[in-house]
């Protein structure tokens, strides 16, 4: 599996979180139950959606902070759709956490808001990750 297919995974698995309102306490037995429903055993992929899934929720705050603040006065977080939360979660850590090129998270995306979101989800998704890496001085 590719790495646009482990995030895409990784991506279906936090916006469950989203829809379910799962309490972190349950992430792990979720995420088992996830990835064997899947039929996912590759151990790259279940780092990745372990690290993301479990760095998201150590650095909750900050993130939805940075999220937040690239918000027009006219929006609030939860006025977002699961979808759009979920892509800009995962994006943000990656930009802020992992320090991943920038260019390949905006675009992989941007790319997740093309196939699940609505029709302005990836204009919207890249206009907030680049204000995030304008603000955070990230070249």
């Amino acid at each position: 599996m590719n790495r646009s297919e482990t995030r895409k995974v990784a991506f279906e698995f936090i916006y469950s979180l989203e829809i379910l309102k799962t309490e972190p306490s349950a992430y792990e037995e979720q995420m088992e139950l996830f990835l064997e429903n899947r039929g996912i055993c590759e151990e790259n992929v279940i780092e990745y959606v372990k690290d993301v899934v479990l760095g998201i929720e150590t650095n909750k705050e900050e993130i939805l902070n940075q999220i937040n603040e690239e918000l027009s006065e006219k929006w609030e977080i939860t006025r977002l759709s699961k979808i759009n939360l979920a892509i800009l979660k995962i994006a943000t850590y990656e930009i802020l956490y992992k320090k991943l090129p920038y260019k390949v998270v905006v675009n992989e995306a941007v790319e997740l808001a093309k196939k699940y979101g609505d029709d302005n989800s990836s204009s919207f998704i890249n206009g907030v990750l680049a204000s995030i890496i304008k603000k955070n001085h990230i070249e």
